[in-house]
C-alpha cells in the first residue's frame, strides 16, 4: 500500500500554523485598547463600542494592500517594516474624515508558510497598530501551494474607525481663501512602486544594495522606509483646530488626491516650490527622464497629507504641526472655480 496523503504532503503544514497563531496572539496583545473582547483565534474579533459622548456614531472602514513595494522586502530579505506600510495605508485614509482608529484586521497569504517571516510581518503590523492606536483584533494566514514563487507573499487588511457624525470631517466647509497646509511624508510610502522597480532595476540595472550618494544609504533601505502614519497628529490638531478638508496623498498624488475632499465650486492653487521635495524623487524623476507632470500624478513628492483650513486658521495650525513634530507647508490655497475648468492648478 502507498503511504496515505495528507494536507501537509499537499504542501499545507496545520501544525506550522497553529504555531504561528500563538506568535501573533503574543504581538497582538501589545496592541491593546479599550473594547477589545477575546483573543486572537477565534473565528471573529471581537469589539465593544464605548460610545461615551458620541451622539450620532459613524463606522468608517477603509482596505488596502501595500503594491508592489512587498517586492522591495523580497529582494531585501526584511519583512518587519512592510506591515506598517499596511497599517498606514488604511488607517490614513480613514483619518481624513475625523475618524479615531478602533481596531486592524490583516490576510497574509504564502505559498509555503515560513514562521519566522510571517511573524516579522505581523510585527510590523502589530507595530502600525500601536502607532495608529488601535488594536490588532484578528486576520488570516493563508498557506497556498503553487500560487506564490518562493519567498513571496501577498498582504493585506483593513480598519476600522468611528466619529461622530457631527464631526466627520467632508470639505463641505471648504470656501475660497482656505489654504492648503502640506504634511511632509516620510519618502515614496506605498504607492508608484511599479514605476519605481522598472527606474531603478530595469532602466539603470541597480540592486537594493546599490549605495546611492544623493539618497544617503543604499537604495533599498531608502525605498523600503515605512509610510507615516499620521493618527497622533492629526487627532490632536482637529479636535480644536477649524480643519475643513482632508486628503491622504497616495497613488494619484497631489493631483488626483485633492479633489476627492474639494466642493465643485472651488478648485485649488498649488504653488510650485513652497515645500522641499526629498532626494529620491529628484533621484527618480532625473533617472527615468520623467516629467514632473507625470510625477505629481504618481508619487506623493514629499506631502503625504493636506489639511485644508480657513486662513485666520493657518498659523495656529502650523505651529501645533510643529509642536507634534510635523514637517509642515503652506502649499497653496482654495479660489472659486470658474465654469468646469480643472480643479487644480500649479502656479509659480
Amino acid at each position: 500500500m502507498t503511504k496515505p496523503l495528507t494536507y501537509a504532503d499537499a504542501g499545507v503544514d496545520i501544525d506550522k500554523a497553529n504555531s504561528l497563531v500563538q506568535t501573533i496572539k503574543k504581538l497582538a496583545n501589545n496592541t491593546p485598547r479599550s473594547g477589545v473582547m477575546g483573543e486572537i483565534g477565534g473565528f471573529g474579533g471581537l469589539f465593544s463600542l464605548n460610545l461615551g459622548e458620541i451622539k450620532r456614531p459613524v463606522l468608517v472602514s477603509s482596505t488596502d494592500g501595500v503594491g508592489t513595494k512587498l517586492k522591495i522586502a523580497f529582494m531585501m530579505q526584511r519583512h518587519d517594516t512592510i506591515g506598517i506600510d499596511l497599517v498606514a495605508m488604511c488607517v490614513n485614509d480613514i483619518l481624513v474624515q475625523g475618524a479615531k482608529p478602533l481596531f486592524f484586521l490583516d490576510y497574509f497569504s504564502i505559498g509555503k508558510l515560513e514562521n519566522e517571516v510571517a511573524a516579522a510581518v505581523i510585527q510590523g503590523v502589530a507595530e502600525g497598530c500601536r502607532q495608529a492606536q488601535c488594536a490588532l483584533i484578528g486576520g488570516e494566514t493563508a498557506e497556498m501551494p503553487g500560487l506564490y514563487s518562493d519567498g513571496e507573499y501577498d498582504l493585506a487588511g483593513f480598519a476600522v474607525g468611528l466619529v461622530d457624525n457631527e464631526k466627520i470631517i467632508d470639505g463641505s466647509f471648504i470656501r475660497g481663501g482656505h489654504q492648503l497646509v502640506g504634511i511632509a511624508s516620510s519618502g515614496v510610502h506605498s504607492n508608484g512602486f511599479s514605476l519605481v522597480r522598472k527606474i531603478c532595476f530595469d532602466t539603470l540595472g541597480l540592486t537594493v544594495d546599490s549605495p546611492v550618494e544623493s539618497l544617503g544609504g543604499t537604495l533599498g533601505e531608502v525605498l523600503l522606509t515605512p509610510t507615516r502614519i499620521y493618527v497622533d497628529s492629526v487627532l490632536s490638531l482637529i479636535k480644536d483646530q477649524p480643519v475643513h478638508g482632508l486628503a491622504h496623498i497616495t497613488g494619484g498624488g497631489i493631483t488626483e488626491n485633492i479633489v476627492r475632499v474639494l466642493p465643485q465650486a472651488c478648485k485649488v492653487r498649488i504653488r510650485k516650490g513652497s515645500w522641499n521635495i526629498p532626494p529620491v524623487f529628484t533621484f527618480l524623476q532625473e533617472a527615468g527622464g520623467v516629467e514632473i507632470h507625470e510625477m505629481h500624478r504618481t508619487f506623493n513628492m514629499g506631502i503625504g497629507m493636506i489639511a485644508v483650513v480657513p486662513e485666520n486658521a493657518t498659523a495656529d495650525v502650523m505651529d501645533r504641526l510643529r509642536i507634534l513634530g510635523e514637517k509642515a507647508f503652506v502649499i497653496g490655497d482654495v479660489v472659486q472655480r470658474q465654469g468646469d475648468e480643472p480643479q487644480v492648478a500649479w502656479i509659480d
